[in-house]
Formats: C-alpha cells, sequence, structure tokens
C-alpha cells in the first residue's frame, strides 16, 4: 500500500512540472529608466511592447530617434515593439529578437523565468557578447 501511494505522488509531482512555470504574459518592470513592458502572445509565439518608461511620463511625444534605420526614427516609442517572436516555454523561450531603443540595436534574444514574479531577458550581438537584465512582475 506504501508503495502503490508513494508511486503515485511521485507520478503527480513529475506532471506539475516546475514551480514557477507562471504564464509569461503580463506587466514587466525593467531595471532602468522606469521602463514597463507588457508581454503578450502574438500568434504561436511571444511579443513585448514598450508602455512607458521615465522620459515618456515626461514627454510622451518622444520617437525613436536612434534607430539605425533613419526611416525608423519617426515611430512613437510610446507602444514601441521591442520583443519579437520568441518561441518555446513554459519556463524558457528562445529565437526572438530584442529591440534596445537606447541604442537603436536590435539583438538575438531569450527569455527565462526566474520564478513566477520574475524573468530574465538576454540579448546578444553575437555569443558571447551578450547583456542580461533581469525583469520583475508588475501584474
Amino acid at each position: 500500500m506504501f508503495r502503490t501511494t508513494f508511486i503515485a505522488v511521485a507520478a503527480l509531482g513529475a506532471l506539475a512540472g516546475p514551480a514557477f512555470a507562471a504564464d509569461v504574459t503580463g506587466l514587466w518592470a525593467t531595471p532602468t529608466n522606469g521602463g514597463q513592458v507588457e508581454i503578450s502572445r502574438c500568434g504561436n509565439s511571444l511579443c513585448g511592447k514598450l508602455v512607458t518608461s521615465n522620459q515618456l511620463k515626461t514627454n510622451a511625444a518622444l520617437k525613436d530617434e536612434r534607430n539605425k534605420a533613419t526611416a525608423q526614427r519617426g515611430r512613437p516609442l510610446k507602444g514601441l515593439q521591442m520583443l519579437y517572436d520568441f518561441t518555446g516555454g513554459p519556463a524558457k523561450w528562445t529565437g526572438g529578437t530584442v529591440y534596445n531603443p537606447d541604442d537603436g540595436g536590435t539583438y538575438a534574444g531569450t527569455i527565462e523565468m526566474l520564478s513566477d514574479n520574475q524573468l530574465k531577458l538576454k540579448g546578444c550581438v553575437v555569443a558571447p557578447l551578450c547583456k542580461t537584465q533581469v525583469w520583475n512582475r508588475l501584474k
């Protein structure tokens, strides 16, 4: 009887998965400039747009002036898509790109859930030339 109960409990634990396999969609605070990014599903992938930042709170009309593509420099920063085409899950997404409006660059990226309320975003020009940030869930 004990052995049967043990096997049943072990099987349920294996099915439960990691405790931090929360849904990555939601509003996230970046560690710099008071940024807030809304991550959502875009078809079968994840994407994310800039909701606000310290600079946008001061001037909501700011444009994407540092974009490397001059034709894109007139786009508003508010609502700008910054995360594109991340696939995988439930705890790690790969194959996506990260646009950084601070330098106008686009980088290969990964998103990894650290807990229900923290994720790690990594952007790379080319490995090992990468930057990593930890974002905290706002909602």
